[in-house]
């Protein structure tokens, strides 16, 4: 007989939505804090005499731990699917405070020579497994434990979660950066932020213990098997690349390349750039329910067209102004890529969820969304930084805006509208 699976509504909504914010903050914290600080540490655990090569390494493991996203997605997503969303989070949120220990206790490779590598990429390897993991599991859990006319709206909370992690590791680092010297953020201030993520860990893992569950599994002779979605449901899970691909390197770029890319080619330094970024989040943070909202009454295609479209055609010359504008310029333009983006990343959770059925949902999400995030936006920065090695930023543009008009198709011709349906069984 095989396995049933359906949605059971939840009784207090409202605490589902803070359980899943609050892990999930504390997940993407340490996600960020990563990237933030990368051209702090990288001297000290990839030393070379080109600090861009360091960088580099840097940025490498970065996209390495992108790598372990897919599988996460599939094992952990899969084990979603058969043993609950509630038990899988809490199991998420443990294996993302034990990589942002490693992370934060890694010593240097003056001390330990080719070790301190091997421990930082441990570190990030375990965090990209939870990561993948947690997205899988979590995406669905929100979705499910919204009302109908109601899945935009909680879906916006999977970004507004994790910007506010990711504000968290901004401010955190902004202000590491202001308060402490060079010398000591080089030798043991980047590690603080790390420290802390393990920390904020335990409390998300108490706060998730509290949540219902959303899956009601009957008929248990048959568990779904770990490629059911793949092999049962491949244009849903070709559907979900294509709607990712835009996406996934639009939100690296906006908010994470950038951070890099505009202290070394435009006209404001990195502790400045760190304040824009932080004004930019809390910005994008506030706007996600909004469009949430919206995409719940004149439906999903509208916005994710929009998206696409918008940055298809002004993301080279957005590049061209953050290159040589001044503060106000450059908080300008980074705000207006944060509302374009919000056509993306709001509604993403919702649109994936209802195009898996519920039996294989999560494993059915989680794989082929993680394996487009680690192909597209994880190697974003690497891209980014390698092609300026090279004496060519310009051409990140273009490798961006095709990537767009690629979703931008899928978007138009491939799919239909979502939003008016019930999450298919």
């Amino acid at each position: 007989m095989s396995q049933t699976a359906t949605v059971q509504p939840v009784s207090r909504p409202l605490r589902q939505i803070l359980a899943s914010g609050v892990g999930n903050a504390v997940e993407w914290y340490d996600w960020y804090v990563y990237s933030f600080l990368a051209v702090i540490f990288a001297p000290q655990i990839f030393p070379s005499a080109d600090p861009t090569a360091g960088l580099l390494s840097a940025f490498a493991v970065f996209a390495a731990s992108f790598l372990l996203r897919p599988i996460g997605g599939l094992l952990i997503g899969n084990l979603a699917d058969r043993i609950g969303r509630k038990n899988t989070l809490v199991l998420t949120i443990s294996a993302m405070g034990l990589g942002s220990l490693i992370v934060g206790l890694t010593p240097s490779f003056e001390a330990v020579g080719v070790w301190a590598p091997i421990i930082l990429v441990l570190g990030r390897l375990i965090s990209g497994l939870s990561v993948g993991g947690e997205f899988a599991a979590n995406t669905v859990f929100l979705v499910e434990s919204a009302p109908p006319n109601r899945r935009g709206f909680y879906s916006s909370f999977q970004y507004v979660s994790t910007t506010a992690g990711q504000l968290l590791a901004s401010g955190l680092a902004a202000l590491l950066v202001n308060v402490l010297s060079p010398a000591q953020m080089s030798a043991w201030g980047w590690r603080l932020p790390f420290v802390v993520g393990a920390l904020l860990s335990f409390v998300g893992l108490w706060i998730r213990r509290g949540t219902e569950e959303t899956l009601v599994v009957k008929a248990t002779a048959e568990r779904p098997r770990l490629f059911e979605a793949l092999f049962k449901y491949p244009k849903a899970s070709l559907l979900i690349i294509g709607v990712t691909i835009a996406g996934t390197i639009l939100y690296y770029t906006w908010t994470t390349y950038l951070t890099t890319y505009v202290p070394a080619n435009g006209g404001v330094n990195s502790g400045q750039f760190l304040i824009i970024s932080t004004i930019a989040l809390f910005f994008f943070m506030l706007i996600q329910p909004v469009i949430g909202m919206l995409s719940d009454r004149f439906g999903r295609k509208p916005f994710l067209i929009g998206t696409a479209g918008i940055f298809a055609v002004g993301i080279v010359p957005a590049l061209s102004l953050l290159s040589r504008s001044e503060f106000p310029g450059t908080l300008v333009v980074t705000l207006l890529g944060m509302l374009v983006l919000s056509g993306f990343t709001a509604i993403s959770a919702a649109l994936n969820a209802e195009i898996i059925p519920t039996r294989v949902r999560s494993a059915g999400i989680g794989f082929p969304y993680s394996l487009t995030v680690a192909l597209f936006g994880g190697t974003a920065p690497f891209v980014g930084t390698l092609l300026k090695s090279w004496g060519v930023p310009g051409y990140f543009g273009w490798y961006v805006a095709a990537l767009c008009l690629i979703s931008l198709l899928v978007y138009i011709f491939g799919l239909k509208e979502t939003a008016h349906r019930p999450l298919p069984e």
